[in-house]
């Protein structure tokens, strides 16, 4: 699959070249601060086409420890009370999630792991910490409760979140494996490591134009020029053409002005969100858009099909689809940062 752009990329950072079976360099600030699949420098020009693979790497967890190793060299087993703990952390971050992907975070282990994770929300459950509201295929999909998001918030565990809901409306209305998708993308998206940093369904809005969406999760690890990264998944279930728009939407958001000045001056304007949103930031933050829900070679084609739709979008945009990412393959560029064409874009507002 080839992708065609004749966008240009404003940035000053060189970019690595990819060819067939080239493995990513190693080296840079980022490139160990996450996994490969997280690697800023993982990415495949738009040109290039699906050939070059990026082997997975696993890190030791900061946020979620992994299970203990004892001086004899043997894992040892996990505290009842560690397990639902850790489960609790995680739910807070992802809000919906299976016990396999509870397990893989909390116990790095296969079906022991899920054995203790099974223990562990069965008795979250009894104290009316978490629940599950439907499945995805067999397995149970399961949320915090409120009580669950008091507890969580009453030890401090993670930053504060007044507006997160707990994701059981939206099990309930069957959107359950949307949000296990988004869940599965987070972990692939370096794994265990950093998990603490997520955040889901997080609205950006702008009162005056009325645009208002939901970007489907946030990371806040910041880069040289960004503060958070963002990602919108499609689970196979939107139309082409909404994608692109959702796509879009996110360029008319960087593209908004707002005018600011002492009164009595001339004032200026400046993006509102730089100014009202990631304000220690230099550049638009990076979208991620993963493909997910189909059979590979339907999401090949939808993600080439994206690329067409947003060909000259003035943000910076990378695609991929779930099982590449899972696999580390390499992020495919579909658009790039350019400030100075979104401001020729969009009008600029009246001053006073």
């Amino acid at each position: 699959m080839t992708y065609t752009s004749s966008a240009r990329q404003p940035e000053p950072e060189p970019r690595p070249t990819w060819s067939r079976g080239a493995e990513q360099p190693v080296g840079g600030q980022e490139s160990s601060a996450v996994n490969g699949a997280a690697n800023d420098s993982n990415v495949v020009p738009i040109t290039a086409a699906h050939a070059a693979r990026q082997g997975a790497s696993r890190h030791a967890d900061t946020s979620i420890p992994s299970s203990e190793t004892s001086a004899k060299g043997k894992k040892s087993t996990p505290t009842a009370g560690k397990v639902r703990a850790d489960a609790l952390r995680m739910l807070g971050c992802v809000r919906i999630a299976t016990v396999r992907q509870m397990a893989e975070v909390i116990t790095e282990e296969e079906s022991d792991g899920r054995s203790y994770v099974r223990r562990a929300m069965k008795k979250l459950a009894e104290l009316g910490l978490a629940e599950t509201n439907g499945k995805a295929g067999r397995h149970p999909i399961w949320n915090l409760t409120p009580a669950g998001q008091k507890a969580l918030a009453d030890g401090n565990e993670l930053p504060p979140r007044p507006k997160a809901g707990t994701g059981a409306k939206a099990v309930k209305a069957g959107f359950g494996p949307h949000g296990v998708a988004v869940t599965d993308m987070i972990l692939a998206f370096g794994g265990r490591k950093h998990l603490t940093d997520w955040q889901v369904e997080v609205n950006h809005a702008i009162k005056e134009t009325g645009l208002s969406f939901n970007a489907d999760a946030v990371l806040a690890l910041p880069t040289k020029t960004s503060e958070v990264r963002l990602f919108e998944l499609d689970n196979g279930t939107m139309s082409q053409a909404r994608l692109a728009r959702e796509v879009w939407d996110y360029e008319r958001y960087a593209g908004h002005r707002v005018w600011e000045g002492a009164r009595g001056t001339i004032g200026g304007t400046f993006p509102f969100w730089q100014r009202h949103r990631y304000t220690c930031s230099q550049t638009f933050p990076r979208l991620h858009v993963v493909l997910a829900g189909k059979e590979e070679h339907l999401l090949d084609n939808r993600l080439q099909a994206l690329a067409d739709d947003v060909k000259g979008i003035a943000v910076a945009v990378w695609g991929n689809t779930l099982p590449r990412l899972q696999r580390g393959e390499p992020w495919y560029e579909i658009g790039v940062d350019d400030p100075d064409r979104r401001r020729r874009r969009y009008p600029e507002p009246a001053g006073r």
